[in-house]
C-alpha cells in the first residue's frame, strides 16, 4: 500500500495510507493527540511509580518518544514495550519532524535509536527508561498481568475492525495487571461494548483536538 508523509494541523507529520485514506495519527494534530490521549489521560495517572507500558502500534515512534520526553515530570521509572506488525522504514521515520516540533534536538539520538535498535531486545535509553520493540501481530500477544498501562493506538475501526474485537480486548485485559489502564483515541459504541464484554470498566473522556470523546478502560 502506498504511504505518503503529510502534515497535520498542529504542524507535526504523520503517514497517510492512500488506499485506506487512513493516517497513523490524527489529521488534527499528531503531537496534540499523543499528548492528550496517552500522556494526559494515561501516563499521568501513575505519578511517582514504576510503570510498565504496552504500546499497541509502534508506528512512527511518536508515542514512545513523547513518553520519554515526559516521564521524568511524573517521577517515574518506565519499562516500555512497543508491538508492531508492519514496521515503518528508517527512511519514513527520518522524515518525521517530531524532534523539531517538540523542541527536542538534544534527544534526537533517542528518537533515532527507537527506530534503529534491534527488535526483541531490551534497550536502555536512560537509567530509568527501558525500551523493547516486538515485531508481532496483535492477535499473537499472550502476556499475562505484565503491564500497568496500554496505549491502544491501532488503525481505526473503519479500516481494521478485526483489531477492535472482544478477542483482542480480552488479550489486552489479560496483559494488564489489576487496576491496569488502557487508553485509546477511539470512542465508538461497538468498541465500548467489546471492551465491556472483555471485562473492562469503560470511561468516556474528552477527546484530543478535533475529536469529541475518547475511551479509558480499567481492569478492576
Amino acid at each position: 500500500m502506498k504511504r505518503n508523509i503529510i502534515q497535520t494541523r498542529d504542524g507535526s507529520t504523520t503517514i497517510h495510507i492512500e488506499e485506506w485514506d487512513e493516517c497513523y495519527h490524527s489529521r488534527f494534530g499528531a503531537i496534540q493527540e499523543a499528548q492528550h490521549v496517552f500522556i494526559k489521560k494515561g501516563l499521568s495517572l501513575f505519578e511517582n511509580e514504576s510503570v510498565s507500558i504496552l504500546e499497541i502500534g509502534f508506528g512512527t515512534g511518536l508515542n514512545a518518544f513523547i513518553t520519554f520526553l515526559e516521564f521524568h515530570k511524573f517521577n517515574q521509572k518506565i519499562n516500555y514495550v512497543a508491538v508492531e506488525g508492519y514496521p515503518v522504514t528508517l527512511e519514513e521515520a527520518s522524515l518525521m519532524n517530531y524532534v523539531a516540533e517538540l523542541n527536542a534536538e538534544n534527544n534526537r539520538p533517542i528518537f533515532e535509536k527507537l527506530h534503529e535498535c534491534n527488535w526483541e531486545e531490551p534497550h536502555v535509553l536512560s537509567e530509568d527508561f527501558i525500551f523493547t520493540k516486538r515485531k508481532q501481530f496483535f492477535a499473537d500477544i499472550d502476556d499475562i498481568e505484565k503491564f500497568d498501562l496500554i496505549y491502544f493506538d491501532a488503525f481505526g475501526f473503519d479500516v481494521q475492525p478485526e483489531l477492535w474485537t472482544v478477542s483482542i480486548f480480552k488479550k489486552m485485559y489479560d496483559a494488564l495487571k489489576k487496576q491496569g489502564v488502557l487508553v485509546t483515541y477511539a470512542a465508538r459504541g461497538v468498541i465500548k461494548r467489546n471492551m465491556i464484554e472483555a471485562g473492562f470498566r469503560v470511561e468516556k473522556h474528552e477527546g484530543a483536538p478535533g475529536k469529541r470523546e475518547m475511551f479509558r478502560a480499567i481492569k478492576e
